[in-house]
């Protein structure tokens, strides 16, 4: 019997090897067996694929369009021109247009796919595009106007917040807000998938997720954000802030509660004016937080609050292990 040699660090440096080279498709035999169960398994339709004569829509599309649309509501930040009176309203032309386009064509594949996945009739997919992106784009001026109310609210409730500038480029619930509001407008013009996919990617850059079902009046503030959980019944009214870590979330579901609660309203309801502190929960479709209420930090609700009412926590009891110190400096063992 041959006895193999170990190949030492001298020989792998020395670029000797007596290692017999495997020809290229005794490797790769492995493949089609494999490809042949996979294909048979799709052809089952039980495992989720994309098999359809229409294009499905683009997550990378997608997230141009969000860029697109920060170019166009808040010009002269995300782009490399600069701008002036003399030139806005040709930069905005060219922006609205590239937009208007785009966003027709990724509107289109949602439509059409959505169509093939539940063996609708597909009729006048491209006309209805165009005609979706063109109230889109009519919705622009109102959704401008709503941002500046959430950047007001975030100057007016955060001390952090030096200028406008700074929550535009760096404030991740204003992010998660700006895509929001479009996404929602997308919701309400009956658009499948793309929503969706725009609140979920601003969850992936921002640790917040809301749902773009959800309704958020005007002057909506989410602080730090991180954890936000806002669910797709969600109603919150004008003046609302969030803090990090807020659940507005369902009760315990059913196995099959996707199928029979998929249209009742299954998360809470916030009226204008309240706030809520870091880490709160507040679950259930019948649970409503009145005006002006206060909801303080790692609070968990099922159940309503009345306006105006301040819910906490009681204060824990500490308990010190070690040395404490005295408020006079002196320590005591």
């Amino acid at each position: 019997m041959k006895k193999l040699k170990v190949m030492g660090k001298k020989d792998i440096l020395s670029g000797e090897c007596n290692t017999d080279v495997q020809p290229a498709e005794s490797h790769f035999s492995v493949v089609p067996p494999i490809v042949k169960k996979l294909s048979a398994g799709f052809a089952t339709e039980k495992w989720s694929s994309h098999k359809e004569p229409v294009p499905i829509p683009s997550k990378h599309e997608v997230k141009k369009l969000i860029l697109h649309a920060q170019q166009i509501l808040f010009p002269g930040y995300f782009t490399g021109v600069i701008l002036g009176n003399e030139n806005l309203e040709y930069h905005l032309g060219q922006l609205l247009s590239t937009f208007y386009e785009d966003l027709a064509k990724q509107v289109s594949s949602a439509i059409r796919h959505d169509c093939f996945r539940h063996n609708k009739t597909c009729t006048k997919c491209g006309e209805r595009s165009y005609q979706i992106a063109s109230v889109l784009i009519k919705s622009l001026p109102e959704i401008k106007e709503q941002l500046e109310l959430d950047i007001k609210a975030t100057l007016q409730g955060d001390p952090a917040a030096k200028n406008a500038d700074e929550v535009i480029f760096s404030y991740p619930g204003f992010f998660a807000t700006l895509v929001y509001r479009i996404a929602h407008r997308l919701v309400e013009l009956g658009v499948p998938i793309i929503p969706r996919i725009m609140s979920e990617y601003a969850y992936s850059r921002t640790s917040i997720d809301i749902n773009p079902g959800a309704e958020i009046g005007h002057s909506f503030f989410i602080d730090h954000g991180s954890g936000v959980v806002v669910g797709e019944t969600t109603e919150i009214g004008n003046r609302v802030r969030v803090y990090q870590g807020v659940t507005l979330g369902a009760l315990s579901l059913p196995r099959n509660a996707g199928a029979e609660l998929r249209d009742t309203k299954r998360h809470p309801t916030i009226e204008d004016d309240v706030i809520i502190y870091a880490n709160a929960t507040i679950l259930g479709g019948d649970t409503v937080i009145g005006a002006r209420s206060i909801v303080g930090g790692n609070v968990w609700l099922t159940e309503s609050v009345g306006s105006d009412t301040k819910v906490i926590l009681e204060q824990p009891e500490l308990v010190y292990l070690g040395k404490k110190e005295k408020t006079n400096g002196k320590s005591e063992k």
